[in-house]
C-alpha cells in the first residue's frame, strides 16, 4: 500500500489501490451538468484519469492546465478525465474561467465510487489524493501514480510517455 501525506502528515487511503495490469473497475461520477457518467461510456478508448483533491488550489490548477494542454496534442486518440470530489458547479466554474476545454471533468462527491474503487479516497478529509491512472482500449490499467505528497504535482513526463506508447 502506497503511503501518502498531506502537508507532511500521513493520511489513510480508503478502498483498494490499483496497479498496472489490473482490470479497470467501473465507476459512475457526475459531469458538470449533474449527469451520471460511467467509465464504460469511454470503452474502446485510451483514458487518462487525472485525480486531484480540490480545483481551488494552485497545484490542482496547474495539473488541470497541464493535462488540458497535453490533451490538445492527442486529439481524439485519448480521453482525458479530470476527477475530484469538488461539486460539479465548482468544476464548471473553473473550466469556464480558465479555458479548460479538453478535459472531461467529473465529480466523485456523491457516491465516492471512483475514490473507493481506485483507492484514492482520503478517509480523514473526504477528498481524493493526487494521482494519475492510464487505462488502455481493452480496459487494462497501464500506469498508476499515487503522488506521495498531496502538495506535489504528478510525474507528467512518465504519464505522457505511456500515453504515447498507447495512442
Amino acid at each position: 500500500m502506497k503511503t501518502v501525506t498531506f502537508g507532511g502528515n500521513p493520511v489513510t487511503l480508503a478502498g483498494e489501490q490499483v496497479k498496472a495490469g489490473d482490470k479497470a473497475l467501473e465507476f459512475t461520477a457526475l459531469d458538470n451538468s449533474l449527469r451520471p457518467v460511467k467509465m464504460s461510456d469511454f470503452k474502446g478508448k485510451v483514458r487518462l484519469i487525472s485525480v486531484f483533491p480540490s480545483i481551488d488550489t494552485s497545484v490542482c490548477s496547474v495539473q488541470n492546465h497541464k493535462f488540458n494542454k497535453t490533451a490538445s496534442e492527442f486529439g481524439d486518440k485519448v480521453v482525458f478525465i479530470a476527477i475530484s470530489n469538488d461539486l460539479p458547479f465548482a468544476l464548471k466554474r473553473f473550466c469556464g474561467a480558465e479555458g479548460i476545454t479538453n478535459l472531461v471533468t467529473l465529480s466523485d462527491h456523491r457516491d465516492l465510487e471512483f475514490g473507493i474503487n481506485y483507492g484514492f479516497l482520503i478517509k480523514e478529509l473526504r477528498l481524493l489524493a493526487r494521482g494519475v491512472v492510464i487505462i488502455d482500449k481493452d480496459d487494462t490499467i497501464k500506469y498508476v501514480e499515487y503522488v506521495p505528497e498531496i502538495a506535489q504535482e504528478p510525474n507528467y513526463d512518465a504519464a505522457i510517455k505511456v500515453l504515447k506508447e498507447l495512442a
